[in-house]
């Protein structure tokens, strides 16, 4: 089964699951190694972890292509990437869906804020009208080569012009034929039970540490209807906390010892990147176990 396929039907399931977000390849294998279905590329989690930039719309389509191919060349799991406002217009639209969907992308999300754009939980957002979202919304269904591939059309009126408004626009996105929607930023557990009630295609949901929107936990999200709920940041909050509380330590003592227990074995360091697979190869490409006569 493909890896777009795997997501389509993880989505059709209703079950609200979690899904973390990765900056990195490194992180991707952790939140696999955990036992997670998905894992989502946060453009907040690239700025800051690969570029220590704030998310403002800084980040680069070349630069959210290879981390996703970075985090498909290792993980079996379905990647969601976060491709903000498809970097421009419809054009670059056609151009970002191209490029993910072949970077390994089994869903795309794709936002209608003025571009650039900023976290979906931080004040002074904009979006763009109705119609110009519409226009880069069709541009990336026609665009998609497999149809497994889910495109997540994101709406941040509710900041904006309120949450009647942003339901109204995600409907118009489903209409249009967006295989999920995403309501940005709701403010209370009634606002977030609106949102499947009221929208009739799998909805995301994204909880983040100390934002804007309460987590009312997995049970009573899959109650609601709700089928994916980003936790897009959670791995990032907590690398933050562990260098200032690893590295503060090794600055004022001068060694690790009181944060023995914070740290990963070499050894698990060495498992979550699969060295045992690599030394694998290394010894079948070893020069001396290869016989001319197997190559002849």
């Amino acid at each position: 089964m493909s890896k777009a396929k795997k997501l389509k039907e993880i989505v059709a399931r209703q079950q609200a699951v979690p899904v973390p977000g990765a900056g990195n390849a490194l992180s991707a294998r952790v939140i696999e190694d955990l036992g997670f279905e998905i894992v989502y590329l946060t453009g907040a989690g690239l700025a800051n972890t690969a570029y220590g930039v704030p998310d403002i719309g800084l980040t680069t389509l070349t630069e959210v292509v290879n981390a996703a191919s970075a985090i498909y060349d290792v993980v079996e799991l379905p990647l969601i990437v976060d491709a903000d406002t498809g970097f421009g217009n419809p054009l670059n639209m056609v151009r970002t869906i191209r490029l993910l969907e072949r970077a390994g992308a089994a869903g795309i999300q794709i936002e209608d804020q003025v571009f650039p754009k900023k976290c979906g939980h931080f004040s002074g957002k904009a979006v763009v009208p109705l119609g110009d979202m519409l226009d880069k919304l069709k541009a990336a269904l026609d665009t998609r080569v497999d149809q497994d591939v889910q495109i997540i059309a994101r709406t941040d009126a509710a900041a904006v012009e309120g949450m009647d408004r942003a339901i109204e626009r995600a409907r118009a996105f489903a209409e249009l034929g967006a295989d999920l929607t995403f309501v940005e930023a709701p403010r209370s557990i009634e606002e977030l039970a609106r949102i499947p009630k009221e929208i009739l295609v799998p909805q995301v949901a994204n909880i983040v540490f100390g934002g804007k929107t309460p987590d009312p936990g997995r049970q009573r999200m899959t109650e609601m209807g709700f089928s994916l709920v980003l936790y897009a940041n959670a791995a990032l909050q907590a690398s933050v906390r562990a260098h200032y509380e690893v590295l503060g330590a090794l600055k004022r003592d001068g060694s690790l010892d009181a944060v023995a227990d914070r740290l990963a074995s070499f050894e698990e360091r060495q498992r979550v990147v699969d060295k045992d697979s690599w030394d694998a190869l290394e010894e079948r490409y070893s020069a001396n176990d290869v016989k001319l006569g197997a190559a002849q």
